[in-house]
Order: C-alpha cells, then structure tokens, then sequence
C-alpha cells in the first residue's frame, strides 16, 4: 500500500520519483499529434477480402522494416476475421503481402505480436473471444498452437465463457499473459513455456473507470518497458453514451506488471475521434503512436517548446 501510495503521489504532484529521477508520465509517451489529415492505411473496402479491419492490430519495427499485421473481415459481426500483413519502410506507406489473407484456416483478431528469439509469438482472439496463440519464424507463415490454457490461482481453469484481447510479454524467463474478461477488467497470469498460464490473482489487475473514457470497459494492447518501469497501452468506454460506443486509448504505469496507475491525462487522444487500441513504436529517435480502431492513424510526438 505504501509503495502504491508513494507512486499515486508522484504521479499527481508531476514529480520523479526513483529510477534516476524520471518522470512517471513522460511527455515522449503522453503528448502526440497526428502526423497527417487522415489515416496512413485503411481496408480495401467492397470487392474485396477486407471490406473492413477490425481493432486490435500491431506495428513492430525490426531494423529498417517496418511490419504491421492485421484483421480484414467481410464487414458482418458473424463473418470470418483473416489475418493479413503489410510492411514499410518509413511506418507511412504500407505494401500489403501479396498473399493476403496470410491465414484464413481458423478466425484471428485483436492480435498482438512479441519477437522472442527467432520467433513471432501472436497472442490472438480466436472465434467466441478465446485467446489463442500462433508462431511463426518469418512473420508471414502462421502455425496455430490453439487455444490457451488459462488457470486459477488454485490450478483450475478459469470459468467458461470469453477471455479475449491477449497481451504477450517476456522477461527474464517468464512469459505474462494479460488478458480481458467480456471488457469488465483485466487479469494477468504468467507461464515458463506458453503452453499452462496461471493467475497471479484471480481479480483484475486493472479495472474500468472511475473516468469516463473507459468507466465500463478495458482491454489491454501493449505492456513494454521504457527507463526501468513498464507501460501498458490500453483502450477504454462507457456504456450507453453513444452509438456507436466510443473507444479511446490510455496509458497506465506499474513498476512489477500486477499494480497500475493510470495516467491523470488520459485518454491520449480525444474520445470524439475514437481512436483506440493504440501501440507505441520507438523508431530508433522517438515513440511513434499508432491507432487501429478501424483504420490505422499515426501520431508523432510534440516537440518541447525552447
């Protein structure tokens, strides 16, 4: 509780505290503004395989490659979310692969990829919002490894019913899974071979609310580490607010992945643009912001004023 305290203080007050006097919420993750009038890539709309992208994609920059994957369906609720893939060489013009859809044998959305070692783990919604996993060594050819196996702190599975929007990160030796329960909070359960997750605790780890940019539903995107604490990407709404709901994207810090505070600025972008599921990409100089709601925006960070 004392540490707890200590960090909501810091982050209240704008101070430093520890970890070599940075801020909690630096402005290179918290201050952005879009980089063009419109989006820099959209679906390819009627006649074709992705008459619409679903939320959640992921941008990963490798060297001078820039990669992107993520869902085109025929526009319906019921019809088959497929996987799809461009890249880029500057993250704003992107070349889709010309096997499009690169995987179609079983239903992928609100995907996001972690490179470990010489292999792209895709933490994946599978139909029925249950969290798969597929692996792949180019990032192009997908194998499915299927479900995951999800367990209470007691070593039971977890309740029947969906579990979606899987977060993948790796540190250390130990895979940490976090993941959403019908958008009613977010629970983490960690694993040494990505084959059996355990809860870390059988409550949320972060939960909706109190403001009203996510009062009733959260999902995570991206957990990475930046100048010795982790930061988690997520999207947030309110019920019954508008139609359609308003998603909007936030930022929360933690220094030991199972307590998090949100950012007092949040949502980074204004809910009326409804802009979500962001993920942030360092290219090599600054964080690049994207949002995938629909259709893929990017942001550049504001330069401090001399």
């Amino acid at each position: 509780m004392i540490v707890r305290f200590v960090l909501m203080m810091g982050v209240l007050m704008g101070a430093s505290i520890g970890l070599a006097d940075e801020p909690v919420f630096p402005s290179e993750l918290t201050a952005f503004v879009p980089s063009g009038q419109g989006p820099v890539f959209t679906a390819r709309g009627e006649g074709h395989w992705d008459v619409k992208i679903r939320e959640r994609g992921f941008v990963l920059k490798e060297g001078p490659v820039w990669h992107m994957w993520f869902t085109g369906y025929d526009g319906t609720r019921p019809g088959l979310k497929m996987l799809g893939y461009a890249s880029s060489r500057d993250g704003v013009t992107w070349r889709r692969h010309k096997q499009n859809p690169i995987y179609k044998a079983h239903w992928v959305e609100d995907m996001m990829v972690v490179k470990q070692g010489a292999v792209y783990f895709m933490f994946a919604e599978g139909r029925d919002d249950v969290s798969h996993l597929l692996v792949s060594i180019d990032g192009v050819g997908w194998t499915r490894c299927g479900p995951l196996d999800v367990r209470l702190t007691n070593g039971k599975k977890i309740p029947d019913g969906p579990y979606g929007t899987p977060t993948g990160y790796y540190e250390n030796g130990t895979w940490y899974l976090f993941y959403e329960r019908r958008d009613a909070g977010i629970w983490l359960a960690t694993s040494t071979n990505t084959r059996t997750w355990t809860n870390t605790s059988d409550q949320p780890v972060l939960k909706p609310g109190p403001g009203l940019y996510d009062r009733d539903l959260v999902a995570l995107n991206q957990v990475f580490k930046h100048k010795g604490r982790y930061y988690a990407s997520y999207h947030g709404a309110a019920k019954g607010e508008e139609t359609p709901t308003l998603w909007s994207s936030g930022l929360a810090v933690s220094d030991d992945l199972k307590r998090w505070t949100k950012y007092p600025g949040n949502p980074l972008r204004p809910r009326k643009e409804n802009k979500s599921s962001g993920v942030f990409v360092h290219d090599g100089a600054r964080f690049v912001f994207y949002t995938m709601h629909g259709a893929v925006h990017r942001h550049l960070p504001v330069t401090p004023k001399r």
